[in-house]
C-alpha cells in the first residue's frame, strides 16, 4: 500500500469514528432528555411488566417456573426480550429521525442505525444491572450460574435486533405501508417468545414452530445460563440465534448499500 493510500485509509477511518461519536452523543441526549423523565420510563417499563406479571403468578401461588424463582424467571425473560425489541424498534426509526443529517456527506443512513444499536445495547446493559441489583436487595439470587452463557444469549439477541432493525429500517423507508405490518409482527412476540408463558408447557408440534423464533431461543438460553436447574426445552440452540443474527445483519447491510441513495433522497 502506498503512503498516500495509507493516510487516506486512516483519514477515512478517523472520519467514520468521529461521525459515530458525534451521532452517539446526539442520540444519547435525545434518548435520555428529549422529554421529561425519559430516563425514568426506560427503567419503569420492564419494572412495570415484571411487577404486574409477578402479582398474577403470586395470586395463583406459582413460586417457581421451570426450576427457577418466579421473580428471576420473569425478570430474565423480560430483559432478554427487551434487549431484542428495543434494539429492533429503535433502529427501525433511525433513518427517518436523522434525515436532516444526510446533508453532510460524511453521514450515511447505516451510520445512524449502527450508532443507535450501540446506544441501545449500552442502555439495556445499565438497565439490566440496576434491576438485578434491585432484585438482590429484596433477597433474590441474581448471580448467574454461567455468566458467559447469559452474556452469550443477550449478545445474540442484541445482534438479532440489529439485523432485524437494519432490514426494517430500509423496508420501512422504501415502502411505508409495510412499517405497520412490521409493528404488528413485533407485538405478539411478547407471548410467542415465552416471556410470560413457559415454552416447556407447549405441546408438540406447536413448540417446534415457536422455537423457529430466534427470540424464544435467546430467552430460553438466558434462563438456562442463569440456572442449570432450569427445565429448558430440548429444541434450544444458541447457534440458531447467532445464525439468524449473522444472516439478517448481512442482508440488512446489503440493503443499506443497495438503496443508500434512495434512503438519503427519499
Amino acid at each position: 500500500m502506498r503512503p498516500g493510500e495509507a493516510r487516506a485509509l486512516r483519514n477515512s477511518t478517523a472520519i467514520t469514528l468521529s461521525v459515530w461519536k458525534a451521532l452517539f452523543l446526539r442520540e444519547a441526549l435525545s434518548r435520555l432528555f428529549a422529554r421529561r423523565a425519559t430516563w425514568f420510563w426506560l427503567l419503569a417499563e420492564p419494572v412495570f411488566h415484571a411487577s404486574y406479571l409477578l402479582v398474577i403468578y403470586t395470586v395463583v401461588r406459582v413460586h417457581t417456573v421451570g426450576g427457577i424463582d418466579t421473580t428471576i424467571w420473569l425478570m430474565i425473560g423480560l430483559l432478554a426480550f427487551f434487549m431484542f425489541r428495543r434494539t429492533a424498534t429503535q433502529l427501525m426509526n433511525a433513518v427517518d429521525a436523522n434525515k436532516a443529517l444526510f446533508t453532510y456527506r460524511q453521514v450515511t443512513p447505516v451510520d445512524t442505525v449502527l450508532v443507535r444499536a450501540g446506544l441501545e445495547g449500552f442502555l439495556m446493559t445499565i438497565i439490566a444491572g440496576i434491576l438485578l441489583a434491585g432484585a438482590a436487595l429484596f433477597g433474590h439470587q441474581v448471580i448467574p450460574a454461567d455468566p458467559l452463557a447469559v452474556l452469550e444469549a443477550f449478545f445474540g439477541l442484541w445482534l438479532s435486533g440489529i439485523g432485524f432493525g437494519l432490514i426494517a429500517s430500509v423496508i420501512g423507508e422504501l415502502i411505508p405501508e409495510l412499517d405497520q405490518i412490521i409493528q404488528l409482527i413485533l407485538r405478539p412476540l411478547y407471548i410467542l417468545s415465552g416471556v410470560i408463558v413457559p415454552l416447556s408447557a407447549v405441546k408438540q408440534p406447536y413448540r417446534g414452530w415457536l422455537m423457529l423464533n430466534p427470540v424464544a431461543q435467546g430467552v430460553e438460553a438466558a434462563r438456562l445460563g442463569f440456572s442449570p436447574y432450569y427445565h429448558a426445552v430440548p429444541e434450544l440452540s444458541i447457534g440458531y440465534v447467532y445464525g439468524f443474527a449473522l444472516v439478517s445483519i448481512f442482508l440488512g447491510l446489503a440493503l443499506h448499500r443497495r438503496f443508500r441513495l434512495r434512503l438519503i433522497t427519499q
